[in-house]
């Protein structure tokens, strides 16, 4: 895909390269500012340039490369390093060739490697734009390559920081351009086949199950969403084995391909035209996957993708419909738009069944979590504190913010009972998020568990920091670096 391949190359040197066409010069918000600038603090401060972490001010030259001012206030954190690189990258315009020495100027608290990686993924990221079907392709952003200018001793952890930085962008990248494509030019079939070509590049198995194997299996969560589609599910398992593996981590996507809400259908708003991003979940697990060889991850992890569209038609789930979960739980159907958890089920229970260390599923699942947090947090819910403890250490570290919701299924677990079966799939208008996670708890046994609802922050109205306009890959770093730190308890 586009967004594996068109990524700049980044590098790193002890000097700046003569071919550099921009040259990012940290200041700092006291102190001297740095000569090459050509500028004094009065002058950069006459152009509202205080120092301030992550502003930018361009100096423009008549001959060389064009110098550009980026904020280091008092040092930088790793998350203020990733943002102001962001900054200087976007800064760059339409010019091919970046060199900054952005990490040299990291809080003492953050590593060289750290630092290193921070300033790659800023880079990275905010160079990443969205061509898809546009006829023009100048679209695309320019930027060829970047070198990262330290001193020679600290170039070892410098290269290490640059190659898991890579690594975490390009999963990233990836998860965008998957969430970003229209819902007609990527089904369930369509990205079952993107899984079989990713695990042959970057090291990890893929099985994929049809709709015949799904109905062998029980799966009838995803088989009674799949009802109203002309286009089959399909359920892709993945696996990455080391050597030797410390822990067994399994992870659950939801990849809702398109949610039109079936015959509870969603009105015709700005959400609903988002909803070809109902698969970011999926998406997201998928993307980790093709980062954990190169990070050198020690823990086996196992993914599930349960991909199907949700439409309306004289097939479609109904409304008091009961369907039997891979679990063998059943459940009464009181809003087909409420489907997202339905084929999660499936997915927890075949995840629960395989005995792992822990279980994280991720969903664009519910707008009460959007309600309640907004647009840029995410909710955690589960049934193990040091699990959800742990989701947000990397949730800190990647700057892909958690916020922890309640379980409370002693409170709310009876708002899902029903006449007719185990459970209904919706509990009323309120505490939805926690209602829903209430469910998928029903799927996992003894197992630990945490769930992500990242309806929120999928998706960007506009380029900020690290995120690039559009679909966000929100999780996909968060993912890789639980997945890659996950310590048995």
């Amino acid at each position: 895909m586009a967004g594996m391949t068109n990524h700049a190359a980044v590098a790193v040197a002890s000097s700046v390269p003569t071919s550099a066409e921009v040259v990012g010069v940290p200041v700092r918000s006291s102190g001297t500012v740095p000569r090459q600038l050509g500028l004094s603090r009065s002058a950069l401060e006459a152009n509202g340039f205080t120092g301030a972490a992550g502003q930018v001010l361009a100096v423009p030259s008549s001959k060389g490369a064009t110098m550009v001012a980026v904020g280091a206030g008092d040092g930088l954190s790793a998350n203020e390093l990733r943002d102001a690189a962001a900054a200087l990258t976007r800064a760059c315009g339409k010019r091919a060739s970046l060199a900054t020495t952005l990490p040299m100027v990291a809080a003492d608290d953050v590593s060289v490697a750290a630092a290193a990686q921070a300033v790659t993924e800023g880079v990275l990221l905010a160079s990443y734009r969205y061509v898809g079907s546009k006829n023009d392709a100048s679209i695309a952003n320019p930027l060829t390559d970047a070198t990262l200018v330290m001193p020679a001793k600290a170039s070892k952890q410098a290269k290490e920081g640059v190659t898991a930085g890579i690594a975490t962008s390009r999963a990233a990248r990836l998860a965008r351009e998957l969430a970003n494509t229209p819902p007609n030019l990527l089904n369930a079939r369509d990205i079952a086949a993107q899984a079989v070509e990713l695990g042959a590049e970057y090291g990890f198995d893929v099985e994929v199950f049809d709709k015949d194997q799904l109905t062998v299996l029980g799966c009838g969560g995803i088989l009674g969403v799949n009802a109203g589609s002309t286009e089959p599910p399909r359920m892709v398992k993945l696996t990455y084995t080391p050597r030797r593996p410390k822990a067994d981590v399994a992870l659950v996507g939801k990849g809702v391909m398109y949610d039109s809400g079936g015959i509870s259908i969603k009105p015709s708003n700005p959400m609903h035209a988002l909803m070809k991003m109902d698969m970011s979940g999926a998406a997201a697990v998928l993307s980790t996957m093709t980062a954990l060889r190169d990070l050198g991850c020690r823990n086996r992890v196992t993914a599930w993708l349960m991909c199907t569209d949700n439409m309306p038609s004289g097939s479609a789930l109904k409304l008091g419909d009961v369907l039997t979960i891979r679990n063998g739980k059943t459940v009464e159907v009181q809003n087909t738009d409420a489907e997202g958890r339905l084929i999660l089920a499936d997915g927890l229970s075949l995840a629960a069944e395989s005995e792992p260390d822990v279980i994280v599923d991720i969903a664009t699942l519910t707008g009460s979590a959007m309600a309640a947090l907004g647009t840029e947090y995410a909710a955690v819910i589960g049934s193990s504190q040091p699990v959800v403890d742990a989701l947000i250490a990397s949730a800190d570290t990647t700057d892909e913010p958690l916020w922890q919701m309640p379980l409370a299924r002693d409170k709310y677990r009876k708002l899902l009972d029903s006449v007719v079966a185990d459970m209904r799939n919706i509990g009323g208008p309120y505490a939805g998020a926690t209602t829903a996670a209430i469910f998928l708890s029903e799927f996992v046994g003894d197992v630990p568990w945490a769930h992500l609802d990242i309806a929120g922050p999928m998706n960007a109205e506009g380029d900020a920091g690290w995120k690039s306009k559009g679909a966000v890959g929100f999780g996909t770093r968060l993912l890789v670096d639980f997945a890659c730190g996950f310590e048995p308890a």
